[in-house]
């Protein structure tokens, strides 16, 4: 004998259908989106404006000098130069160069202390240069160095001394006119930043010549 299968109705209360067409669904839940390009390019952006702004606030030191001794035009050498002279009519500073244009064989740079620089002597020298051509000295410190040609030449004046300054710095432009002038540059390094761009520093020469 097969078993027959009913379905029985499902039958609501009146009660319980009133209540499910009266209720209020509920809200759906807030969903966040987080664009992690997008914030960490912001992070750059700002990072990048920080750093150019103490940048266009920090004073610009002035270029280093190439100074060759006894002029442009000059060697070092026993001629008519008075080179005590022309290093007193000169303004040192720390970063600056010497340039010594000599004959190989013939002449040498010597830098020498005060007692030695007065004597001439330069049996124990502090530097000694003689292969000629042109020599780079770099004055690396402050305070007052002498230099002197050995081979009897000193007696003949190739002997001076220079006084070593603090760098000079150059002077700071007006705080508003360097604020406006710094703000399209800051606002334009911080687009280029946001759209990917490179950026290259270029720097000057160390000394002018």
């Amino acid at each position: 004998m097969k078993r027959t299968h009913t379905h029985t109705p499902i039958l609501f209360h009146k009660y319980s259908a009133q209540k499910f067409k009266n209720s209020t669904p509920p809200l759906p839940l807030p969903v966040f989106h987080f664009d992690i390009q997008e914030m960490a390019t912001a992070t750059a952006t700002g990072l990048l404006l920080v750093v150019l702004l103490l940048f266009a606030a920090t004073p610009a030191p002035s270029l280093a000098e190439l100074f060759v001794v006894g002029g442009k035009k000059h060697r070092w050498a026993p001629n008519n130069i008075n080179y005590t002279g022309w290093a007193d009519q000169q303004q040192f500073h720390v970063g600056d160069w010497l340039e010594f244009r000599y004959e190989k064989g013939k002449y040498d740079v010597v830098q020498v202390n005060e007692t030695a620089y007065a004597a001439c002597d330069a049996s124990s020298p502090i530097l000694s240069h003689s292969r000629g051509h042109n020599f780079v000295f770099r004055l690396n410190h402050t305070g007052r160095l002498y230099f002197i040609c050995s081979r009897g030449y000193c007696w003949n004046g190739m002997k001076f001394s220079v006084l070593v300054q603090q760098p000079a710095v150059a002077p700071a432009p007006h705080a508003s006119s360097a604020s406006a002038a710094a703000a399209p540059g800051v606002w334009s390094a911080a687009l280029a930043a946001s759209l990917g761009w490179g950026w290259a520093v270029v720097r000057p020469l160390p000394f002018r010549v």
